[in-house]
């Protein structure tokens, strides 16, 4: 028998409880405009001899680009992902870490890992194809760079959430391009990160293109820093080639995760001047005029034009910035031509803790196979 079916009883069904959002969502969203420093009164707070010191970044970075590039024409390395133009994202996400916190790039963020400390050719090792990550991840806390888009981001979740559970006083910044946002895993590596209020910054270096396909033809949102609104973590828009806009948002951003604030999303509006690597030709799917318009907005001009304005930077000082960045690229150019002494066996080397049985008989019938061609 029904309730309706009672003698006397009448259903009056109560009104739902009372819903209220679980988050305001208002003070998670963007700014409309990417955030700028340099050109604004915001410029004259920042310290002058930290603004120096990223002008001599960008320069050495802007040489390694124009230098690595080379070398893959020059058979040297198997494939380079230039960042020339996005070199203010690089330089101000490696520092604004700390030494004892961790960065996650991707396969275009080599530039990232020397500014963090990476030896210049170590950092390419894994481009030329000679050794596993090219270095040793724990001595600067650099991850390996990841050639898949976005796996690195779970990992980066992974370690800093590890971190906070045991007490270490550590952020993890993860970078990645605008079509890794189109993966799965920045998905889950963001909504994991949010739930669990894990110290991580996301770096998302919009350049325009993922290889050929513009952002429009990946996404409908305003903007990708949007996105994070929808996984409860505040989202921020910066001027990608604005090196002290980019710094001060990072900062604040690990700042914040180092807090318990949990993890932000940031979004650096910025381009990829070269192509997608040595291999793509740029030229199928964007014009001369908008290389050109961007090539205006450099980052190292901008920086240049407000450090010479206000007397923190003169001709002497740009001289030796870039003779530096020389310096670096010709020790460069000597060491990548050496041909290095590879030993095959490698291979087997730091795959698992402790080898499978698979990975053994591997192991053995490639020392068969060399044996055998050594005593032939």
């Amino acid at each position: 028998m029904t309730v309706q079916e009672l003698p006397g009883a009448s259903y009056r069904p109560s009104p739902p409880p009372a819903w209220k959002p679980r988050t305001d969502p208002e003070p998670l969203l963007p700014d409309r405009e990417p955030y700028r420093v340099l050109g604004t009164g915001a410029a004259a707070r920042f310290d002058g001899a930290l603004a120096v010191r990223l002008h001599a970044e960008l320069v050495r970075g802007r040489r390694y680009n124009a230098q690595a590039t080379a070398l893959t024409k020059q058979g040297r390395l198997a494939v380079y992902p230039s960042s020339t133009g996005q070199e203010a994202c690089e330089v101000a996400a490696a520092v604004a870490l700390q030494d004892q916190d961790w960065l996650f790039p991707s396969y275009r963020d080599t530039l990232a890992a020397v500014a963090r400390g990476v030896d210049p050719v170590q950092a390419l090792t894994l481009l030329r194809g000679d050794w596993h990550s090219g270095y040793d991840p724990r001595e600067h806390r650099v991850a390996p760079l990841s050639t898949p888009l976005a796996t690195q981001l779970p990992h980066a979740v992974g370690l800093a959430h590890a971190a906070r559970l045991k007490g270490d006083d550590v952020v993890a910044l993860a970078m990645v391009g605008d079509g890794g946002t189109s993966e799965g895993d920045f998905h889950e590596a963001l909504n994991f990160a949010a739930v669990w209020k894990a110290p991580v910054v996301f770096l998302v270096q919009n350049n325009g293109f993922a290889i050929s396909v513009p952002l429009a033809k990946q996404t409908a949102a305003p903007s990708l820093a949007h996105k994070a609104v929808g996984y409860g973590m505040p989202g921020r828009l910066v001027d990608g080639n604005d090196v002290l806009a980019v710094h001060e948002v990072l900062t604040d951003a690990v700042r914040r995760a180092r807090a318990g604030g949990g993890p932000t999303l940031v979004e650096a509006v910025t381009y990829r001047i070269d192509a997608h690597t040595n291999a793509d030709d740029a030229t199928r799917y964007r014009g001369d005029t908008e290389v050109a318009a961007w090539r205006e907005h450099d980052p190292i001009a901008l920086l240049e034009h407000e450090l010479t304005g206000r007397g923190l930077l003169d001709e002497g000082a740009v001289r030796a910035a870039k003779d530096a960045a020389e310096e670096m690229a010709a020790g460069l150019r000597e060491r990548m031509n050496a041909d290095p002494v590879l030993d095959p066996m490698e291979l087997f080397a730091h795959v698992y803790a402790e080898p499978t049985p698979q990975l053994r008989e591997q192991r053995a019938m490639l020392r068969a196979e060399l044996d055998a061609e050594a005593g032939a």
